[in-house]
């Protein structure tokens, strides 16, 4: 029978709680980790960390790391990411850091534009990992 597992990620969770944010930071199924898209949520705060999409894109991907260590996942066991973004520009900045948390095999990736986000922020991302 297929299990699901709500993951609560420190500092992550508790900020989506507080801004009444109905998801769940990371969920455990059959396997596999789903890690909601994440902002650049600071977790020592529980704010959005406000800077360049560098600075950002840093956040996000030590949130989606967080988020999986949670799980007990890891970044190497990242299957699918999806990488969303405000502005196409931001490609080359957002794939120097990217390429940093993916050094070997990186996984299957989507890189798509979006329009906006009820809060200021650039970047955000999801993934799917092997549990």
């Amino acid at each position: 029978m297929a299990t699901k597992q709500v993951i609560r990620v420190p500092g992550i969770t508790e900020a989506e709680e507080k801004k009444k944010v109905p998801l769940s930071a990371a969920i455990k199924a059959n396997g596999f980790v789903f890690v909601s898209g994440l902002p650049p949520i600071d977790p020592k705060t529980g704010d959005i960390r406000i800077g360049d999409i560098r600075e950002q894109t840093v956040q996000v991907l030590e949130n989606v790391k967080a988020a999986l260590e949670a799980a007990g996942s890891s970044l190497d066991k990242v299957v699918k990411a999806q990488v969303l973004i405000s502005n196409a520009a931001y490609f080359e900045e957002v794939n120097t850091i990217y390429a940093k948390y993916f050094p070997h095999d990186p996984p299957a990736r989507s890189f798509i534009t979006v329009g906006s986000w009820p809060w200021k922020f650039d970047i955000e991302i999801e993934c799917i990992a092997l549990a």
